[in-house]
């Protein structure tokens, strides 16, 4: 391996752990209890560490929605330029699904943890509903770009990428079983083949 990748492995040995040791300081003492100071004290490294990997706490708890921005995106990149748009962001969507479910057992653990302290903060719900509305902007951006329009003069593109990510929010929030990893990339699954169904083929198409 060269020196490079010794040091992304590092740095990323560095995020990973920092993230863990939060959320199990989270889970153990409350979200609004635990400072930045408890986490990097956690792991043995300095605030200032701490902030080359996340900008806040509040970043550190909604880290998944880097990681799935990245795979929709990149995917969705990918896919023929002739396919129809809503067809293009389900199989991006497949993707991310396909990523959770590879996943090792330490980051299916992670993901359930970050679950648990969502579910206990309402405050951090809405952190994520607003980061959320962040990557659909984006994605209306590359959906409006296939399409060969702007994002902001095109309702269109919004509504595709709105229908779309829709079914990942029914499919982790309804109804809720509690699991696992397994359990919760099969109802978005199911969702998303709920509404190709639904929809008439071409509906996304102008």
């Amino acid at each position: 391996m060269t020196a490079v990748g010794l040091r992304e492995l590092k740095k990323e040995k560095t995020r990973l752990g920092i993230l863990d040791a939060a959320l199990d300081l989270f889970l153990e003492q409350g979200y609004e209890s635990t400072t930045v100071e408890q986490i990097a004290g956690a792991v043995d490294v300095s605030p200032r560490t701490f902030f080359r990997y996340f900008t806040s706490k509040d970043h550190l708890v909604l880290w998944f929605h880097d990681q799935c921005e990245e795979i929709v995106a990149g995917t969705l990149a990918t896919r023929p330029a002739d396919e129809p748009p809503f067809t293009a962001l389900m199989h991006a969507l497949r993707a991310m699904l396909a990523d959770m479910e590879n996943a090792t057992p330490q980051e299916h653990e992670r993901f359930l943890k970050l679950r648990r302290i969502l579910d206990e903060n309402p405050r951090l719900v809405g952190q994520s509903v607003a980061r959320g509305a962040e990557t659909e902007s984006r994605l209306a951006e590359l959906v409006a770009a296939r399409r060969g329009v702007k994002a902001a003069d095109d309702q269109l593109s919004h509504l595709i990428v709105a229908w779309a990510m829709s079914t990942m929010r029914v499919g982790f929030e309804c109804p809720r079983r509690d699991g696992g990893v397994p359990e919760i990339t099969g109802r978005m699954a199911e969702s998303i083949e709920l509404a190709e169904r639904s929809l008439r083929p071409g509906w996304d198409l102008r």
